[in-house]
């Protein structure tokens, strides 16, 4: 089993970046944007607009589409959690059957409430989905720097292919069959990240940002064994991982909207322009772990400050204020 040729649905930073890391690993690569304009640009310039000074690889090929997704042996569809859908939905006649989709979002479908592979499966019945996720920033993989990422596929034969065809000694993907467990570690983390960077943003202390980071941590290892996923994969890459990265940096764009929020920017505005995946899926985060009666403060109190149910002061306080347990 083989992937010799790698089409990348999504041309801002993080496809971009995995575009590079597939070409770097010998794959010939199609990066495919979505207008003609943005074909036209990044084939002059060879960068993203969204990753302004870090070059494309000579090797792949800038285009539109049509040809190269019929021709690829592997897709990875690197759209934002709430666009995955009418993505995946158009590939499902450009591709060949029984050809691995690997979704490169992390977030839970607002209103369905399914997972990322969850929407491939319903939207490309014929593909094989798969999910990539972990501790990684686009700028970071683009120019090659060491990155270590978790891939699942249901087969455990496809996941080991694609680790595969898209490692080199820079980007290392660990293979799994856990798909639930590497989506739910990249979709909760984000929203904990958020909090982090609320905690920074208001001065409260590096002790309480390791408090916050830890009892989120529990948290979301609670919601991934209600929902199906394995311990190892949530104390791994896409999960503590993941959570780590983006609970300490401000390159991650959760963590920079937490901070803006914590300096007393609104939560609507405090993004900046910026995509944040955090913010879309706190509240279907809470809902799901609602029906299945999960303990999830922290990430409670994220949502509800996202939705102006709560201040920052308020929602500090009544997690400070919870009744003391057992760990």
């Amino acid at each position: 089993m083989t992937f010799d040729r790698i089409a990348v649905v999504g041309a801002g930073a993080w496809g971009a970046a995995l575009a590079n890391a597939a070409a770097r690993a010998g794959r010939q690569v199609a990066l495919i944007a979505r207008t003609p304009d943005a074909v036209a640009s990044m084939r002059g310039m060879r960068e993203s607009r969204r990753l302004p000074g870090v070059r494309l690889d000579e090797r792949i090929a800038v285009t539109d589409g049509g040809a190269e997704l019929g021709a690829a042996d592997a897709v990875l569809l690197v759209v934002p959690a709430q666009a995955l859908r009418s993505a995946a939905s158009a590939l499902t006649r450009a591709i060949r059957p029984g050809t691995p989709v690997i979704a490169c979002a992390k977030g839970i479908e607002r209103g369905t409430r399914k997972f990322m592979t969850e929407v491939i499966a319903e939207c490309a019945p014929e593909a094989v989905p798969a999910i990539l996720s972990g501790p990684s920033f686009a700028a970071d993989v683009a120019r090659g720097m060491p990155t270590a990422v978790a891939l699942a596929a249901r087969e455990r034969k496809t996941a080991e292919a694609l680790a595969r065809a898209l490692g080199s000694p820079t980007f290392r993907p660990y293979h799994t069959t856990d798909l639930r467990g590497v989506e739910i570690g990249g979709a909760a983390k984000n929203v904990l990240a958020i909090g982090a960077g609320i905690v920074a943003g208001r001065g409260l202390g590096a002790s309480a940002a390791a408090a916050l980071t830890t009892r989120g941590f529990a948290e979301l290892m609670r919601f991934g064994k209600a929902y199906g996923a394995r311990s190892e994969t949530l104390t791994g890459l896409s999960g503590l991982g993941d959570l780590i990265l983006s609970c300490s940096s401000p390159q991650s764009r959760n963590f920079s909207l937490g901070v803006a929020i914590g300096k007393g920017e609104e939560p609507a505005a405090a993004a900046h322009g910026a995509l944040a995946e955090g913010a879309f899926t706190a509240s279907v985060l809470i809902d799901m772990a609602t029906e299945q009666r999960i303990d999830m403060p922290v990430a409670a109190a994220v949502a509800a400050v996202l939705d102006g149910t709560l201040s920052v002061d308020t929602a500090t306080e009544a997690l400070l204020t919870r009744p003391l347990r057992g760990e």
